[in-house]
């Protein structure tokens, strides 16, 4: 190769066109200075060869290499982190607000405010007994607390119905992010050559699109370089792994099984009711040192097992901390467990029968609420609905970040709870309510009287998991009163407690049934009171010439069957006055009676002890937190501090995840990020060094214009 005007021509071209595409870079920096998601080019430069050359080495110019964008990976991974996290407790923040506001008792309307004048009017009635407008001044304010549990119940069931609705839209836009990723994939593949043509707006679009993705879910990536990109939850779960891409789905109710290798059992469990928490079911070994856990049956022989509500961190107990087991049954005995009613049935047939044995270690999984599955092909959905154990920590295995984790743990893991909470509070007033109304008595005793609580099962004991009386598990063994007047006199004509074998045998809730319930006060007051069961629930009956009125009732039976009480129900949705008192305001019972049997018109023992009630501990219990001794309105007013807790806490990660997340974008744009006036220095720059570059090409024709103008 020769050197002169012809190769100095070259270089020059060769050096403006790398000056010319410096400038262009640059133009595009600065046109896209307030372009989201939009990454800095700059031009890498090379030296053209050298060629040896007498009297030395001699370079032939410049080359634009390559245009590259300037963005840092590693940074970015950890902003995906943080800013997942970020959006969680934003989002929560939000939506804890509105919880927040929905309680809020300065307006002097409140939950707490229903129950203070709840307890106030017995006190006012305790004064005047026979007050007709103090009696009923009592109803007035307990249908006021009635329909103040129920308004906020109802618009925190709202409030998840409504995210129901947000979660469905943004699985619709994380399912659409995660084709668009696979698409940009297939179009990286397809343009993206490594060192000569880098699909740069195609990586700037991927990377924007991933960050959307982040916003809604905890996410992870892994680069291997141009098309071979992969997305994954935290927890493991492919989004888009190339150019294929996976799917969320949105779906109702689910059972999952996981049976050991060795269990034999054939058929499927069952559940009807609804709740909050996901009911993890574990088999548990014989008691008979077998190695099978047993069958699905209603004989003695059934399967134990066990339930847990957090994933399998920790399982129901009873009030002493006991771990609480329960029978595998079929749909005729079918058991009640919290918020459910489990049983098994054939694999087609929830009424059939099943076959075969359990082994201990067999599990299934009630998601009894819309959760969250990915969908790996048709016949594999794995959940990934959030999941908070008892202990506060996260399940890992499940979304953890984004605004689909926030929503779905503000519907379960707070809302949930607080609902959890509330009835149980609902719950506790009609049990100690009734519980001391049911013992007392009015201005006049029954002739006719219904229990308002049923069973499902009239000849199973009443403490008995598959009976289905409400408030089974509280009864207790002891005596129950009951006083039967002449009604002509309104003298005593006789009293005792209820005899359920003949030899004066007291009631015992593990064994008694509601038929010997029926035939203990037929056998007791033959003649007197005629008792029958109508709808599962008992009837009471004075025969001609009687009346009858309720004492002491140690085992809580009255109560428990609804039978002398004020209030129906056993939550904040069910929960109402008794129409037997709101039809006759003579039958609110403010007074009892006494040792000789009688009922005073102004005794006011029942009314003083409703009061006592305001400040009295009472023992609740929430498969979250255990069972707790304090008073109603102590436990109302911890709902209320709570939210506050939570509300604060959600405020504070907020900013502390919203701080490391600006931060780490801070620092990605001080790498990716258009800086105008380094462009426009950059621009000068360019613009000198191609006038240089123009400046060569003249001098180089200069030169050839004067060798061809050379004569020989």
């Amino acid at each position: 190769m020769s050197f002169g005007a012809n190769s100095i021509l070259d270089m020059g071209r060769w050096a403006l066109f790398a000056s010319q595409v410096q400038l262009q870079v640059t133009g595009e920096n600065i046109a896209n200075v307030n372009t989201e998601g939009y990454s800095r080019r700059s031009v890498i430069l090379e030296e053209g060869p050298y060629i040896d050359y007498s009297p030395g080495q001699l370079g032939t110019g410049v080359k634009a290499r390559e245009v590259v964008r300037n963005f840092d990976d590693m940074v970015e991974e950890m902003y995906l982190g943080q800013a997942a996290l970020k959006d969680k407790w934003g989002q929560l923040w939000e939506q804890l607000k509105s919880v927040e506001n929905l309680l809020n008792e300065s307006s002097g309307t409140g939950v707490s405010n229903a129950l203070s004048q709840y307890f106030n009017s017995w006190n006012e009635v305790a004064q005047r007994p026979d007050n007709y407008g103090a009696r009923q001044t009592v109803l007035n304010d307990t249908a006021t607390m009635i329909s103040t549990l129920k308004q906020v119940d109802t618009d925190l069931s709202l409030m998840q119905q409504r995210i129901n609705k947000d979660v469905a839209a943004q699985v619709t836009e994380a399912n659409k992010l995660m084709v668009e990723i696979s698409d940009l994939n297939k179009e990286i593949q397809i343009h993206h050559v490594e060192g000569e043509n880098n699909a740069n707006s195609l990586f700037d679009e991927r990377a924007r699109k991933v960050r959307e993705l982040a916003e809604l879910m905890d996410i992870k990536t892994i680069d291997n370089g141009g098309g071979n990109f992969t997305v994954m939850t935290t927890a493991g779960q492919n989004l888009v792994d190339g150019a294929s891409h996976y799917a969320l789905e949105f779906n109702a109710a689910v059972t999952t099984t996981d049976l050991r290798p060795d269990s034999d059992f054939e058929g499927s469990i069952y559940f009807d009711g609804n709740d909050d928490y996901e009911y993890t079911v574990e088999f548990l070994a014989s008691s008979s040192g077998s190695t099978l856990a047993g069958q699905a049956t209603s004989g003695a022989n059934a399967a134990q097992f066990r339930v847990s509500l957090d994933g399998g961190v920790t399982w129901l107990s009873d009030d002493l901390g006991n771990e609480r087991h329960f029978s595998a049954r079929d749909y005729n005995s079918r058991v009640n467990v919290e918020g459910l009613q489990i049983w098994f049935g054939s694999s087609t047939d929830s009424q059939g029968t099943p076959t075969g044995n359990f082994v201990p270690g067999d599990r299934y999984v009630i998601s009894p609420h819309q959760g969250l599955y990915w969908v790996e092909n048709t016949s594999h959905a794995e959940e990934i609905t959030p999941q908070l154990h008892f202990n506060g920590e996260e399940n890992s295995q499940r979304l953890t970040g984004g605004s689909l984790a926030a929503l779905l743990t503000f519907r379960d893991n707070y809302v949930g709870r607080y609902r959890s909470k509330l009835d149980e509070l609902a719950e506790t007033i009609v049990w100690e309510t009734n519980r001391r109304h049911s013992q007392g008595a009015g201005l006049q005793a029954f002739t006719s009287l219904d229990g308002t609580y049923s069973v499902d099962y009239t000849d199973k004991a009443l403490a008995s998991d598959s009976t289905g009386l409400t408030f089974g598990d509280k009864l207790q063994s002891g005596s129950s009163f009951v006083y039967v007047y002449n009604e002509s006199t309104g003298l005593l004509a006789s009293s005792a407690a209820l005899d359920f074998d003949g030899s004066g045998a007291t009631f015992n809730p593990a064994i008694h049934t509601l038929e010997d319930v029926r035939d203990a006060f037929n056998r007791t007051y033959a003649g007197a009171i005629n008792a029958t069961i109508v709808n599962n629930k008992l009837r009471l009956e004075a025969e001609n010439g009687y009346t009858f009125a309720f004492g002491t009732d140690s085992a809580g039976l009255y109560a428990g069957l609804g039978i002398n009480t004020l209030l129906k129900g056993d939550d904040p949705g069910n929960m109402m006055l008794n129409e037997k008192i709101t039809s006759d305001i003579d039958y609110l019972a403010t007074g009892h009676v006494n040792g000789s049997g009688e009922m005073n018109a102004g005794d006011n023992t029942t009314a003083l002890s409703m009061y006592a009630l305001r400040e009295v501990s009472v023992t609740t219990r929430t498969a979250a937190e255990g069972a707790t001794s304090q008073s109603i309105l102590d436990y109302y007013n911890g709902i209320v501090g709570n939210v506050g807790t939570d509300v604060n806490r959600a405020e504070f990660n907020q900013n502390f995840y919203g701080t490391l997340a600006s931060d780490l974008n801070e620092r990605q744009q001080q790498v990716a990020g258009v800086n105008l006036d380094e462009e426009m220095s950059d621009l000068i720059k360019y613009q000198a060094s191609y006038t240089a570059a123009a400046k060569l090409i003249t001098t180089a024709d200069a030169m050839l214009q004067t060798i061809l103008s050379l004569k020989p």
